[in-house]
């Protein structure tokens, strides 16, 4: 459900309107955001709906209705989000539905196979996010990340998937032959096969304005949105060996590329640093940290700090790029299934995991290019392992 002029009324400082900031983000739902502390009308509304108490976020809805301080499953339920399943046992039950999971999911159902796709955002993950795809094979010219999962979805439920959103999981578990997961709401469903489509999270900043402009200006893929600068003017903040790594990509396109480092030296390798200096298009600002994004619609300046000297001024990239991180979606599976050092999921040439009957695929899974592409094809690859899998049981 899409639902328009939806005002959200907070701060910057909130915790909670962050957190439904993102949840409106995430699911894709258009909103008006107004900050009671720059918007003295906005602050003085708040008080009237709320017995003159300032109390935020609040959340005032096309028909009137209001949201105050609304958990994530008060806002899913008024946004008309499936959030319970129509059965508690299933053949499969998929982890995830991004373009690995959708995949999976739609090859599956496609085989008979009873599936179950839950996320605890919006259908798409990352790719549904990306504002425009360039390298996805059939699609000459681009497609919107939102446009291509839809379609993904709409082909997934054509073949009788069920799918639940904005469900946290917070466990998983098996019991003999079957596989169970809990969700945050105090649901169980139970599965004989178990496929963890669970993705990454690029780590974030934090600052000012970074969710409001993600998709519109801030990128964390040189390889998906790189075209899009030819000839301009990009930012780069981290100065790891990813960082460097998408920077010299960018060459590419982009006219001149600056990289931010918040510390005193480049993190990368002494290689990465010295191909980096050869190139004249790159410039490294040290001890530079991101205040704030500033932008109407599409990002137009970034506010950057000097930590040594204190110094403030406002940079005017045409587009930013973060690197400063990837992590997995696994802290939930709490030693559930067998984890690489850095927290990725392990699996056999079958795409098993350490646990018979739990199944792995897409950016989650150790050894993954992080893809799209290469994403489908493991969620295809999958699918069919799984399939072998149930008939053996």
């Amino acid at each position: 459900m899409a639902e328009e002029n939806i005002k959200l009324y907070g701060a910057n400082w909130c915790p909670d309107c962050r957190r439904s900031k993102a949840f409106l983000g995430q699911h894709r739902i258009p909103y008006e955001y107004l900050d009671i502390e720059q918007d003295t009308d906005a602050q003085e509304y708040v008080k009237q709906l709320n017995d003159n108490k300032q109390i935020i976020p609040t959340i005032v809805f096309a028909d009137g209705s209001i949201l105050v301080e609304p958990s994530d499953a008060e806002l899913a339920a008024k946004l008309g989000l499936q959030t319970t399943a129509s059965k508690t046992f299933y053949n499969l039950i998929i982890v995830g539905s991004g373009p690995a999971g959708l995949t999976a999911a739609l090859y599956a159902a496609r085989e008979g196979i009873d599936t179950l796709l839950v996320d605890r955002s919006a259908v798409g993950g990352q790719a549904g996010t990306t504002e425009l795809i360039e390298n996805y094979p059939g699609f000459p010219g681009s497609i919107g990340g939102a446009e291509l999962t839809e379609r993904m979805q709409e082909q997934a439920l054509s073949f009788g998937v069920e799918i639940l959103q904005a469900q946290d999981i917070t466990e998983i578990a098996s019991d003999g032959r079957y596989r169970t997961i809990k969700t945050a709401s105090g649901d169980e469903y139970r599965a004989s096969a178990l496929l963890l489509a669970l993705g990454t999270t690029y780590l974030r900043l934090n600052v000012p304005g970074e969710e409001d402009f993600i998709g519109a200006g801030i990128h964390f893929c040189a390889t998906c949105d790189g075209p899009f600068y030819r000839d301009k003017d990009v930012l780069v903040i981290g100065g790891g060996n990813s960082g460097l790594q998408e920077s010299m990509f960018l060459t590419r396109f982009a006219k001149k590329i600056t990289i931010l480092e918040r510390g005193e030296q480049l993190g990368a390798s002494q290689i990465l640093q010295d191909k980096v200096a050869e190139l004249p298009q790159i410039e490294v600002r040290l001890n530079s940290t991101v205040e704030e994004f500033k932008g109407d619609g599409h990002i137009s300046g970034v506010t950057v700090k000097d930590v040594k000297s204190g110094e403030v001024e406002e940079l005017k990239p045409d587009g930013v790029f973060v690197f400063i991180g990837l992590k997995p979606n696994t802290a939930f599976l709490n030693g559930a299934v067998e984890l690489d050092r850095w927290g990725f999921i392990t699996t056999d040439k079958t795409l098993q995991t350490s646990v018979p009957g739990i199944f792995a695929a897409g950016d989650v899974r150790e050894g993954s290019t992080k893809q799209i592409a290469s994403a489908t094809g493991e969620g295809a690859t999958a699918a069919l392992m799984i399939r072998q899998y149930l008939e053996e049981q």
